[in-house]
């Protein structure tokens, strides 16, 4: 008799939850602060959501984040796992704009369910980001 079993569906892989601050140079510099969620839709693979509310030249402003990730190391639970992200922001307040994200990032413990992030890239000027992610992943 052969077994034949069914790869986990994407809902099975695993899901994210964070906080996170962004920073980006441009003129006018941006800087918000929000949550961030995202699902693991395979084990390399990551689709990330943000929105964060700040500030840019003294007035309010918003960005909002919509990314894939390739992950380089996912389940590690020891050190830092590195990915590359791109996608697309909007930006909202003083300047309304649309922005192409392309971004490298590390994160501590991929393969656990807690650990901080930071990113550096590009995506309405240079940005960095920071934060702090909760995970489920369906693999502790």
């Amino acid at each position: 008799m052969v077994v034949v079993t069914a790869p986990p569906l994407a809902a099975q892989q695993g899901k994210e939850l964070g906080l996170q601050a962004i920073g980006t140079a441009s003129d006018p510099a941006l800087g918000v602060a929000g949550v961030y969620g995202a699902i693991r839709t395979s084990s390399r693979t990551r689709v990330s959501a943000s929105a964060g509310a700040g500030v840019s030249r003294s007035d309010a402003a918003w960005r909002g984040e919509l990314l894939v990730h390739l992950l380089v190391n996912p389940t590690a639970r020891r050190g830092l796992g590195v990915y590359a992200a791109g996608g697309a922001a909007a930006v909202g307040g003083p300047v309304e704009r649309g922005y192409i994200v392309l971004t490298l990032g590390v994160e501590q413990h991929p393969g656990l369910r807690t650990g901080w992030f930071a990113e550096a890239g590009i995506g309405g000027g240079a940005r960095l980001a920071l934060g702090y992610r909760w995970r489920w992943l369906g693999i502790q």
